[in-house]
């Protein structure tokens, strides 16, 4: 293990380092010369996959037949860690943009990726904020793309699914859109909230069939209740 730490800090970390400001510098660039579609997303795939790979992180990959490629969908995923981010990525091979946290957007460089690239910042501040919020989610949504949520809000502190927010299911509700509960597991025990560097590991990534929502499907507080239950499913009896 120590011989790994060694690796970590003196090769791994700053290859990462120099991937993620290569990666952004791609993406805005790409973006600005009109290719959001393919710089949007394919550059960052692949840096979510070196993540893993240097890392020591296999990932596995079931239900991928339950998708469409061509559909729209709102995926939700349980939050274990940040490996959850590195894993859909570079993993689930599917055209989607990230409704992330407002304060990501204050990261140097990254932040202005993630803007240029259409990610979505959810801002909660107020009506209008909300209002702003799920416009920048349809523009995405309009595009033919998807949108992943983790429903949680943010990383579980001991490994453990926690309570849903409404935001994601309100989102399928009002565009008709079907949800695709995603089941993480693993990527706690990779690197959990407290953590500063991973551990080599497996995670595996569950694509559960997708849950019609609106009329002709459920409705906020089942499609919620649903969801939570396919991705507990997947997980071990104490993570649950």
């Amino acid at each position: 293990m120590f011989l790994y730490r060694i690796y970590q800090i003196f090769i791994m970390l700053p290859i990462l380092a120099a991937a993620t400001i290569l990666c952004a510098t791609i993406t805005i660039l790409g973006c600005a010369l009109g290719g959001e579609k393919w710089w949007g997303f394919r550059p960052a795939s692949m840096w979510g996959r070196l993540w893993c790979l240097l890392a020591g992180v296999k990932v596995d990959v079931h239900g991928r037949e339950n998708i469409d490629p061509g559909t729209s969908y709102v995926f939700v995923a349980n939050h274990q860690g940040a490996y959850d981010i590195f894993s859909i990525y570079g993993y689930l091979r599917h055209d989607f943009r990230w409704m992330m946290k407002q304060s990501l957007r204050r990261i140097p460089f990254v932040g202005f990726s993630c803007k240029v690239s259409g990610q979505v910042f959810v801002d909660n501040s107020s009506p209008s904020a909300i209002r702003r919020t799920m416009h920048a989610a349809e523009k995405q949504l309009a595009k033919g793309r998807s949108v992943v949520v983790f429903p949680e809000g943010s990383r579980t502190p001991d490994g453990r699914l926690h309570a849903f927010k409404r935001g994601a299911y309100t989102l399928a509700m009002e565009f008709g859109l079907p949800v695709v509960p995603v089941t993480i597991d693993g990527a706690y025990r990779v690197m959990p909230r407290t953590a500063w560097l991973p551990r080599p590991g497996r995670i595996m990534l569950t694509i559960h069939k997708p849950i019609q929502a609106g009329a002709e499907g459920h409705d906020l507080r089942p499609l919620m209740e649903a969801s939570r239950e396919a991705i507990a499913s997947a997980l071990p009896e104490n993570e649950r």
